[in-house]
Protein backbone atom coordinates (compact mmCIF):
# COMPACT_ATOMS: atom_id res chain seq x y z
CA UNK A 1 0.00 0.00 0.00
CA UNK A 2 1.37 3.25 -1.05
CA UNK A 3 1.66 6.06 1.51
CA UNK A 4 0.48 9.52 0.52
CA UNK A 5 2.84 12.32 1.23
CA UNK A 6 1.92 14.26 4.31
CA UNK A 7 1.52 18.03 4.10
CA UNK A 8 4.31 19.89 5.63
CA UNK A 9 3.71 21.64 8.84
CA UNK A 10 3.87 25.36 8.19
CA UNK A 11 5.17 26.02 11.66
CA UNK A 12 8.15 23.69 11.18
CA UNK A 13 8.95 23.86 7.50
CA UNK A 14 7.92 27.50 6.80
CA UNK A 15 6.08 26.45 3.58
CA UNK A 16 2.51 27.10 2.68
CA UNK A 17 0.06 24.78 1.03
CA UNK A 18 0.13 24.92 -2.70
CA UNK A 19 3.68 26.09 -3.05
CA UNK A 20 6.92 26.82 -1.37
CA UNK A 21 7.86 30.13 0.25
CA UNK A 22 11.00 31.39 1.84
CA UNK A 23 11.26 30.62 5.45
CA UNK A 24 10.47 33.45 7.79
CA UNK A 25 11.57 32.98 11.34
CA UNK A 26 10.31 36.40 12.57
CA UNK A 27 6.76 37.68 13.23
CA UNK A 28 4.46 38.50 10.33
CA UNK A 29 3.38 42.19 9.86
CA UNK A 30 0.58 43.21 7.48
CA UNK A 31 0.85 46.76 6.01
CA UNK A 32 -2.15 48.27 4.21
CA UNK A 33 -2.37 51.90 2.92
CA UNK A 34 0.74 52.83 4.86
CA UNK A 35 -1.08 51.99 8.08
CA UNK A 36 0.08 49.40 10.51
CA UNK A 37 -2.99 47.28 11.17
CA UNK A 38 -1.60 44.64 13.48
CA UNK A 39 1.38 42.60 14.55
CA UNK A 40 1.87 39.16 15.99
CA UNK A 41 4.97 39.57 18.00
CA UNK A 42 7.53 42.27 18.50
CA UNK A 43 11.08 41.16 18.01
CA UNK A 44 14.15 42.85 19.41
CA UNK A 45 15.02 44.13 15.92
CA UNK A 46 11.64 45.79 15.52
CA UNK A 47 11.97 47.34 18.96
CA UNK A 48 15.29 48.84 17.97
CA UNK A 49 13.83 50.29 14.76
CA UNK A 50 10.86 51.82 16.65
CA UNK A 51 12.87 54.88 17.53
CA UNK A 52 13.03 55.87 13.83
CA UNK A 53 9.48 54.80 12.77
CA UNK A 54 6.48 56.81 14.10
CA UNK A 55 4.11 55.00 16.37
CA UNK A 56 0.89 53.54 15.04
CA UNK A 57 -1.37 56.07 16.76
CA UNK A 58 0.70 59.04 15.60
CA UNK A 59 0.52 58.00 11.93
CA UNK A 60 -3.24 57.64 12.03
CA UNK A 61 -3.80 60.88 13.92
CA UNK A 62 -1.57 62.87 11.54
CA UNK A 63 -3.45 61.56 8.52
CA UNK A 64 -6.77 62.41 10.14
CA UNK A 65 -5.61 65.96 10.91
CA UNK A 66 -4.42 66.44 7.31
CA UNK A 67 -7.78 65.22 6.02
CA UNK A 68 -9.62 67.62 8.31
CA UNK A 69 -7.44 70.60 7.24
CA UNK A 70 -8.03 69.82 3.56
CA UNK A 71 -11.78 69.55 4.16
CA UNK A 72 -11.89 72.92 5.96
CA UNK A 73 -9.84 74.59 3.22
CA UNK A 74 -12.20 73.23 0.58
CA UNK A 75 -15.24 74.47 2.54
CA UNK A 76 -13.73 77.97 2.92
CA UNK A 77 -12.64 78.29 -0.71
CA UNK A 78 -15.93 76.96 -2.01
CA UNK A 79 -16.37 75.14 -5.25
CA UNK A 80 -14.27 76.33 -8.13
CA UNK A 81 -16.23 78.62 -10.49
CA UNK A 82 -17.17 76.92 -13.69
CA UNK A 83 -18.53 79.95 -15.56
CA UNK A 84 -16.75 83.02 -16.94
CA UNK A 85 -14.77 85.21 -14.48
CA UNK A 86 -16.86 87.64 -12.48
CA UNK A 87 -15.85 91.30 -12.82
CA UNK A 88 -16.77 93.65 -9.96
CA UNK A 89 -18.95 96.53 -11.03
CA UNK A 90 -17.65 100.04 -10.27
CA UNK A 91 -18.78 101.46 -6.96
CA UNK A 92 -21.80 103.69 -7.25
CA UNK A 93 -21.82 106.97 -5.32
CA UNK A 94 -23.95 106.81 -2.23
CA UNK A 95 -26.67 109.40 -2.09
CA UNK A 96 -26.41 110.71 1.46
CA UNK A 97 -29.40 112.95 0.99
CA UNK A 98 -31.84 110.07 1.16
CA UNK A 99 -34.15 110.92 4.04
CA UNK A 100 -34.21 108.43 6.84
CA UNK A 101 -30.82 106.85 6.04
CA UNK A 102 -28.13 106.94 8.74
CA UNK A 103 -25.63 108.45 6.31
CA UNK A 104 -28.05 111.21 5.33
CA UNK A 105 -28.75 112.07 8.97
CA UNK A 106 -25.05 112.20 9.75
CA UNK A 107 -24.44 114.42 6.70
CA UNK A 108 -27.19 116.81 7.75
CA UNK A 109 -25.72 116.99 11.25
CA UNK A 110 -22.29 117.79 9.82
CA UNK A 111 -23.75 120.49 7.57
CA UNK A 112 -25.58 122.08 10.50
CA UNK A 113 -22.41 122.04 12.58
CA UNK A 114 -20.43 123.56 9.70
CA UNK A 115 -22.98 126.37 9.31
CA UNK A 116 -22.85 127.06 13.02
CA UNK A 117 -19.05 127.19 13.03
CA UNK A 118 -19.11 129.48 9.98
CA UNK A 119 -21.47 131.89 11.72
CA UNK A 120 -19.28 131.83 14.83
CA UNK A 121 -16.22 132.62 12.72
CA UNK A 122 -17.97 135.48 11.00
CA UNK A 123 -19.15 136.89 14.31
CA UNK A 124 -15.67 136.63 15.84
CA UNK A 125 -14.12 138.25 12.77
CA UNK A 126 -16.59 141.15 12.94
CA UNK A 127 -15.97 141.60 16.65
CA UNK A 128 -12.22 141.60 16.10
CA UNK A 129 -12.52 144.16 13.28
CA UNK A 130 -14.64 146.41 15.51
CA UNK A 131 -12.16 145.95 18.34
CA UNK A 132 -9.27 147.01 16.11
CA UNK A 133 -11.17 150.08 14.94
CA UNK A 134 -12.06 151.01 18.50
CA UNK A 135 -8.46 150.53 19.67
CA UNK A 136 -7.12 152.63 16.81
CA UNK A 137 -9.66 155.36 17.52
CA UNK A 138 -8.90 155.33 21.24
CA UNK A 139 -5.17 155.38 20.54
CA UNK A 140 -5.61 158.42 18.33
CA UNK A 141 -7.72 160.16 20.97
CA UNK A 142 -5.16 159.47 23.69
CA UNK A 143 -2.33 160.69 21.47
CA UNK A 144 -4.26 163.84 20.60
CA UNK A 145 -5.05 164.51 24.24
CA UNK A 146 -1.41 164.09 25.24
CA UNK A 147 -0.29 166.43 22.46
CA UNK A 148 -2.99 168.95 23.42
CA UNK A 149 -1.86 168.92 27.04
CA UNK A 150 1.71 169.77 26.02
CA UNK A 151 0.66 172.45 23.56
CA UNK A 152 -1.79 173.98 26.05
CA UNK A 153 1.14 174.46 28.43
CA UNK A 154 3.03 176.40 25.70
CA UNK A 155 0.15 178.74 24.82
CA UNK A 156 1.12 181.42 27.38
CA UNK A 157 4.54 181.61 25.74
CA UNK A 158 2.90 182.11 22.36
CA UNK A 159 0.74 184.88 23.87
CA UNK A 160 3.89 186.67 25.04
CA UNK A 161 5.38 186.34 21.57
CA UNK A 162 2.24 187.86 20.05
CA UNK A 163 2.38 190.84 22.40
CA UNK A 164 6.09 191.30 21.65
CA UNK A 165 5.28 191.20 17.93
CA UNK A 166 2.62 193.89 18.36
CA UNK A 167 5.13 196.11 20.09
CA UNK A 168 7.79 195.44 17.45
CA UNK A 169 10.16 193.58 19.75
CA UNK A 170 10.50 190.42 17.62
CA UNK A 171 13.54 191.53 15.65
CA UNK A 172 16.89 189.94 14.96
CA UNK A 173 17.74 186.49 16.35
CA UNK A 174 14.86 186.63 18.84
CA UNK A 175 12.32 187.01 16.01
CA UNK A 176 13.93 184.09 14.13
CA UNK A 177 13.61 181.83 17.17
CA UNK A 178 9.95 182.85 17.61
CA UNK A 179 9.18 181.98 13.99
CA UNK A 180 10.92 178.59 14.28
CA UNK A 181 8.96 177.80 17.44
CA UNK A 182 5.65 178.68 15.77
CA UNK A 183 6.53 176.55 12.73
CA UNK A 184 7.53 173.57 14.90
CA UNK A 185 4.28 173.71 16.88
CA UNK A 186 2.31 173.93 13.64
CA UNK A 187 3.71 170.51 12.64
CA UNK A 188 1.80 169.01 15.57
CA UNK A 189 -1.49 170.38 14.24
CA UNK A 190 -1.59 173.63 16.26
CA UNK A 191 -3.42 176.32 14.26
CA UNK A 192 -4.07 179.90 15.56
CA UNK A 193 -7.29 181.72 14.73
CA UNK A 194 -8.99 185.00 15.65
CA UNK A 195 -8.39 188.11 13.60
CA UNK A 196 -10.04 191.51 13.70
CA UNK A 197 -13.05 191.61 11.35
CA UNK A 198 -13.91 187.91 11.62
CA UNK A 199 -17.62 187.11 12.02
CA UNK A 200 -18.44 186.30 15.61
CA UNK A 201 -18.79 182.54 16.24
CA UNK A 202 -19.93 181.72 19.77
CA UNK A 203 -18.48 178.20 19.47
CA UNK A 204 -14.99 179.52 18.82
CA UNK A 205 -14.96 183.06 20.28
CA UNK A 206 -15.27 184.26 23.83
CA UNK A 207 -16.88 187.72 23.88
CA UNK A 208 -15.57 189.85 26.76
CA UNK A 209 -16.91 193.18 25.42
CA UNK A 210 -20.00 194.14 23.44
CA UNK A 211 -20.88 197.31 21.48
CA UNK A 212 -22.83 198.51 18.46
CA UNK A 213 -21.40 199.97 15.28
CA UNK A 214 -22.92 201.30 12.03
CA UNK A 215 -19.95 199.85 10.13
CA UNK A 216 -20.99 196.21 10.54
CA UNK A 217 -23.88 194.24 9.13
CA UNK A 218 -23.57 191.29 11.52
CA UNK A 219 -21.92 190.54 14.87
CA UNK A 220 -18.26 191.03 14.16
CA UNK A 221 -15.03 190.72 16.15
CA UNK A 222 -13.74 194.27 16.29
CA UNK A 223 -10.88 193.60 18.67
CA UNK A 224 -8.85 190.41 19.44
CA UNK A 225 -7.46 190.43 22.94
CA UNK A 226 -6.08 186.87 22.81
CA UNK A 227 -5.91 184.51 19.87
CA UNK A 228 -7.50 181.10 19.98
CA UNK A 229 -5.93 177.80 18.88
CA UNK A 230 -7.17 174.63 17.22
CA UNK A 231 -5.51 171.22 17.49
CA UNK A 232 -6.58 169.59 14.25
CA UNK A 233 -10.35 170.08 14.36
CA UNK A 234 -10.58 170.19 18.15
CA UNK A 235 -10.85 173.53 19.91
CA UNK A 236 -7.87 173.87 22.19
CA UNK A 237 -8.63 177.41 23.40
CA UNK A 238 -11.29 179.96 22.31
CA UNK A 239 -10.30 183.42 21.15
CA UNK A 240 -10.99 186.32 23.49
CA UNK A 241 -12.59 189.16 21.47
CA UNK A 242 -14.75 192.27 21.60
CA UNK A 243 -17.94 192.03 19.52
CA UNK A 244 -19.79 194.80 17.69
CA UNK A 245 -23.41 194.45 16.64
CA UNK A 246 -25.06 196.47 13.85
CA UNK A 247 -27.18 199.40 14.98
Amino acid sequence: MTEKPRAADPDTSGSTPGGSAPADDGPRVVIRDNRKLGKTEETPAAADAGADVPAEGLVEESEVVVDEIEAEATALDGPAPTGPPVVDAPAQPVDGSTPGSPLGAELEALRAELDERTRDLQRVSAEYANYRKRVDRDRGVVQEQATGSVLAALLPILDDLDRAREHGDLVGPFGTVAEQLTTALGKFGLTPFGEQGDPFDPTRHEAVAHQTSPDVDEPTCVQVMRRGYLLGERLLRPAMVAVADPE
